[in-house]
């Protein structure tokens, strides 16, 4: 896959954002995400989980860390577009927002596309997909369930 596939992908993205209704650029699935982040170096991965989700459950390599919502308290981070935009200067760069299953992406997707990001995607599925049976993540969907690369600890 080259440049040209990432772009075809993220067409696909803004098609399925018009499909779903959705308020910002595009929705990726993460293996999707993997390539376009691989083949358009300017596009940046955002992880808005907390702190303690980065450290315990893992996280991908070289992403952006801003918490949407401030850990232990669960207060949604007042400084999230002000901290973005230190990370993301140029509003025109494609950014990928993940989270655990794709909810927080999607509201943090959202608030940078009201915030002038015109290319804000969310990843669908998240770092670790919908639970399964078992009440279990990892197991249905996801960046790890990808096998995608990820680093713990």
């Amino acid at each position: 896959m080259d440049m040209e596939s990432a772009e075809a992908i993220l067409a696909g993205a803004r098609h399925r954002a018009q499909t779903m209704k959705l308020p910002y650029a595009g929705a990726l699935l993460p293996g999707e995400a993997y390539v376009v982040l691989q083949h358009l170096p300017e596009s940046r991965l955002v992880d808005v989980r907390t702190r303690a989700e980065w450290h315990y459950v893992g996280h991908v390599p070289e992403s952006v860390l801003i918490e949407w919502n401030i850990y232990p308290s669960g207060q949604r981070n007042p400084a999230f577009l002000e901290q973005l935009k230190a990370e993301v200067e140029r509003t025109e760069t494609p950014v990928l927002f993940i989270c655990r299953s794709g909810a927080r992406s999607h509201h943090a997707a959202q608030a940078a596309a009201k915030a002038g990001y015109s290319n804000a995607y969310n990843v669908l599925e998240g770092f670790e997909g919908d639970k399964d049976e078992d009440g279990h993540r990892s197991s249905i969907g996801g960046w790890r369930f990808a096998g995608l690369p990820w680093v713990q600890g």
